[in-house]
């Protein structure tokens, strides 16, 4: 017997828009066009879906209660390499470019057919390629990242087991997001990062981070340091631009 080919999964949408009435049909519809459909009415409930799955389109309201859409669109095409369409009322050549310029795939003017949505939609499905965003996602997160064994400032930081050594032999555990943000830094020694520079360096599909959540962090990871928080002489704030690891780095064998 030949063996078969398993269908391949639908394609799954999120549609984000605070409009019920057309939040609901809409999904309604692409749900009848054998779309994956889930929805959300807020940026809130965007980022919470997006961390339980991947999508393999987003449909995105631009006007939206808890966040403006046009910087979602740029922080989605950072960070989770999804397909951004635009869903806006404003029709102007202007608005068309800025969406374009941030990395949404598409625009669509309200009010649109349904009809041209599913066009659209299959065509951003068909520039990205066959692959499904979910796969995509997976592949990303099993690959391994290389080892990398930092000496610095009388200590030593092993990447692959977030293992800060200090210079008096005993070991510290550095928690997910201390060894990325400290990787991070080790990779641009005596280098000013500014937070969103950090943001975008640290953050992973599905997990947004805000500037506050990367001061705590600083704050934690000098503590690791055993670096003075009221005058840091390691970790450095330069007020108004962002942090510096100051510090001659070398890179030795893993």
């Amino acid at each position: 017997m030949c063996a078969t080919t398993p269908p391949r999964p639908a394609p799954r949408v999120l549609v984000v828009d605070d409009h019920r009435k057309i939040r609901d049909p809409l999904a309604v519809y692409l749900r009848r066009h054998l779309f994956d459909v889930r929805t959300a009415e807020d940026a809130a409930g965007m980022w919470q879906l997006l961390r339980q799955q991947a999508f393999d389109v987003v449909v995105l309201d631009v006007m939206l209660p808890d966040g403006d859409g046009f910087e979602l669109c740029s922080r989605l095409h950072r960070r989770e390499n999804t397909p951004v369409i635009l869903l806006t009322a404003r029709d102007t050549s202007a608005d068309r470019v800025r969406g374009l310029d941030i990395g949404a795939d598409d625009y669509i003017t309200k009010p649109f057919e349904s009809r041209e949505l599913v066009a659209r939609i299959n065509s951003v499905l068909r520039r990205r390629g066959p692959v499904p965003a979910q796969i995509e996602a997976k592949a990303a997160d099993t690959k391994s990242a290389p080892t990398q064994h930092y000496a610095f400032a009388d200590l030593s930081f092993m990447s692959s087991t977030g293992t800060l050594l200090r210079n008096d032999g005993s070991a510290v555990r550095l928690s997910t997001v201390e060894s990325r943000l400290l990787s991070v830094l080790l990779s641009h020694p005596n280098t000013v990062l500014s937070r969103q520079r950090l943001i975008d360096l640290t953050a992973r599909p599905g997990n947004e981070v805000y500037d506050r959540a990367i001061d705590r962090q600083i704050s934690r990871l000098r503590r690791k340091l055993c670096d003075n928080p009221v005058e840091p002489e390691l970790l450095r704030t330069i007020w108004g631009d962002g942090y510096m690891l100051a510090a001659t780095v070398n890179v030795l064998d893993a």
